[in-house]
């Protein structure tokens, strides 16, 4: 979960916190596990914490999310992208495609 606008907050760890509880009780009701999700605080405008950490948030030190694989630590928002495991793709089904929408073109 990228928290965004921390700079309108004036990066402050209270708010993160406040939204880290809200939010983990929310993802808690939906039927998530709240340890298997990154929380990150970021600023797109000035890009804190997108790719490298911020300096203006120096209390932030870092995520860490239990996997099946065991635990994962990263402290970036591209660290929690590249650490969300793909699903298990049944290649031994026939495949499938979604349709969209069905076009009759007359000639």
């Amino acid at each position: 979960v990228a928290v965004n606008k921390m700079d309108t907050t004036k990066w402050s760890e209270d708010r993160f916190n406040e939204i880290i509880k809200e939010t983990s009780t929310f993802i808690k009701k939906v039927g998530y596990n709240p340890k298997a999700v990154a929380f990150v605080p970021i600023s797109g405008w000035h890009g804190d914490n997108m790719l490298e950490e911020s300096p203006n948030m120096t209390w932030y030190k870092g995520w860490t999310k239990e996997t099946k694989g065991g635990v994962v630590k990263g402290k970036t928002l591209l660290d929690a992208i590249d650490a969300i495991e793909p699903p298990i793709r049944p290649s031994d089904k026939p495949l499938r495609l979604p349709l969209q929408d069905v076009y009759k073109i007359g000639g």
